[in-house]
């Protein structure tokens, strides 16, 4: 029996806020990733607070939706607290409840390679307005 192939997810992890237009650049950058992502790759938003759907949220609804392996990346400047502390919490958690399914964190936006030389060079560019 050949076993199911690996369902692919990214899920995007940002902190949340009361305001509801706090998260429209969150939507569009899940709209730009799922544009570049594979077809079969499934891209989702969770926040930590404040908004929906939490990170257990779309963990659950991922797993439950045969996901198997998921990529995340915290939507954080740098790992602080809740990257440092509450997310391996969570993702313990969520492994305890869905043992099949692998979470890989991937790192908070500074510590992406090239970011600083990137954002350097746009304020430095940039217009003033």
């Amino acid at each position: 029996m050949t076993p199911a192939p690996q369902r692919h997810a990214i899920v995007l992890f940002a902190h949340g806020s009361r305001d509801p237009q706090w998260a429209e650049p969150m939507q569009a950058l899940q709209a730009a990733v799922q544009r570049r992502a594979a077809a079969a790759c499934t891209v989702r938003i969770a926040y930590l607070e404040r908004m929906a759907p939490t990170l257990a949220q779309a963990l659950h609804e991922l797993a439950a939706s045969g996901h198997t392996t998921i990529e995340l990346v915290p939507v954080f400047w740098a790992a602080g607290g809740h990257v440092l502390h509450d997310l391996p919490a969570l993702i313990e958690d969520i492994g305890r409840q869905h043992p099949g399914l692998n979470v890989a964190v991937r790192p908070t936006l500074s510590g992406w390679p090239g970011i600083m030389d990137w954002l350097a060079g746009q304020i430095v560019q940039a217009p003033l307005r």
